[in-house]
């Protein structure tokens, strides 16, 4: 079954929970906060995480979107280690997120879209399976990723039309 998922982009489940952290993208776009969203879901209990970005309103460089739907997701499970969970993130995890998910030990990373300047799982760096560290990540990338690049591009629209008035 993992393997299927692995595959296919496009697979039902995947549609599901990209719609949740598509949500979350969408409140952070609503706060003028980069409409990223994510949702962490365990594989019996479900979504134990949810998160959006949200470094302007608690002026935190670190308030990204899986930041706080890993440190949600930790506090249901009473653990760090996030293992059997499913992270779910409309575009490509940073450097940082990339870490974060490493050290909870998140097995399965899904993305949106790719994120050409700090993509840290397909794009620009590969933290999430670089062998070098002490765990890895299953990812797949493309889910929805025209929906998740479209509310980005239209975010950076506005905030580019808003500058010039």
């Amino acid at each position: 079954m993992i393997d299927l998922l692995l595959a296919d982009p496009h697979h039902p489940v995947h549609y599901h929970h990209m719609e949740m952290a598509l949500e979350e993208a969408c409140t952070a776009y609503n706060k003028a906060e980069v409409p990223i969203g994510a949702v962490v879901v365990h594989p019996e209990r479900g979504v134990i995480g949810r998160g959006y970005n949200q470094r302007e309103q608690l002026i935190d460089p670190t308030a990204h979107a899986e930041m706080i739907a890993l440190t949600q997701a930790a506090a249901a499970l009473r653990s760090w280690r996030l293992e059997g969970c499913s992270l779910y993130v409309t575009l490509e995890p940073c450097p940082m997120c990339a870490g974060a998910i490493v050290q909870a030990r998140v097995p399965f990373v899904f993305y949106g879209c790719t994120d050409l300047k700090a993509g840290a799982c397909h794009t620009l760096y590969r933290i999430t399976d670089d062998a070098r560290l002490n765990h890895r990540c299953r990812v797949l990338g493309g889910i929805r990723a025209d929906e998740c690049a479209d509310l980005l591009r239209r975010f950076f629209q506005e905030r580019r039309a808003e500058g010039k008035k």
